[in-house]
């Protein structure tokens, strides 16, 4: 049985691998997620995955609402988060 997400992802994995290779993310991160992944916490990877999908989503949505014309209002959390 195949993943129609896997196959999706090994799509856009090959498509953009090379432009998001050269991509630094910010500092501490790729050593926080190694230690995540060595810890096999895939409650914090999956929520830090639902995250960036969410960011994702709501970027995608409006600018494709710019597009069509009609204003947006992101709704963004009490609580601060820096990136």
């Amino acid at each position: 049985m195949t993943n129609p997400y896997a196959e999706w992802f090994e799509q856009l994995r090959a498509e953009y691998s090379e432009q998001l290779g050269s991509m630094p993310l910010p500092d501490g991160l790729p050593e926080h997620l190694r230690q995540l992944i060595q810890n096999r916490d895939e409650d914090a990877i999956q929520f830090m995955i639902k995250l960036a999908w969410q960011f994702g989503a709501q970027v995608g949505y409006a600018a494709g609402s710019r597009a069509g014309g009609e204003q947006v209002s992101v709704v963004r959390p009490s609580a601060s988060v820096q990136a």
